[in-house]
């Protein structure tokens, strides 16, 4: 929890240039006392309810396409083992068609989060999700998702590459063991 009050607090302050230049904040902790006593420490939360709830989904379709497209892998090339390469490339996948599954939670946690700043109050997750499709249809709720695939794909790669390791190195240890 305090993890994402000062991972919310980022956001706010991530446009502290243009604040500046306003006068809005003079520094960081000018910052977070005006976002505590303006806004109360509620503030701070903002968007943790879509955060908790995007969680879920983006974890279940993960090891979903990932278990998936490791089968399909299996069974098309007929092996009963996969590389550290193919793992890879697999959960790079998997990591890509979560992300895309679940990036309109994404989009409106981080509206929710940046509400603040650009003057926009969502009530909901529901809400932030269908004034974003009203405002800027179905392309604003995939808005950023290339960036995003980018720097989530090799981490979702590599996060599978070294479950698969560990799996294999925890396996034969077990099995040695009388």
């Amino acid at each position: 929890m305090v993890v994402f009050d000062v991972f919310v607090f980022l956001c706010h302050f991530q446009a502290f240039h243009v604040f500046f230049y306003r006068g809005v904040y003079k520094n960081l902790v000018d910052a977070f006392v005006k976002i505590i006593k303006e806004e109360g420490p509620a503030e701070l939360y903002r968007g943790l309810t879509p955060s908790l709830i995007g969680v879920v989904p983006y974890a279940a379709t993960n090891y979903f396409a990932y278990d998936t497209l490791r089968k399909t892998y299996k069974k098309l090339l007929k092996k009963d083992e996969i590389g550290n390469i193919a793992t890879l490339l697999i959960g790079s996948a998997a990591g890509a068609i979560s992300s895309s599954a679940t990036f309109p939670l994404e989009v409106a946690r981080k509206h929710m989060q940046a509400g603040a700043i650009n003057g926009r109050v969502y009530d909901n997750m529901l809400h932030a999700l269908l004034s974003i499709l009203e405002k800027e249809g179905v392309n604003g709720l995939y808005r950023g998702l290339g960036p995003s695939c980018m720097k989530l794909m090799p981490a979702a790669g590599i996060s599978f590459m070294c479950y698969e390791a560990c799996k294999k190195i925890l396996v034969e240890k077990e099995e040695d063991e009388p």
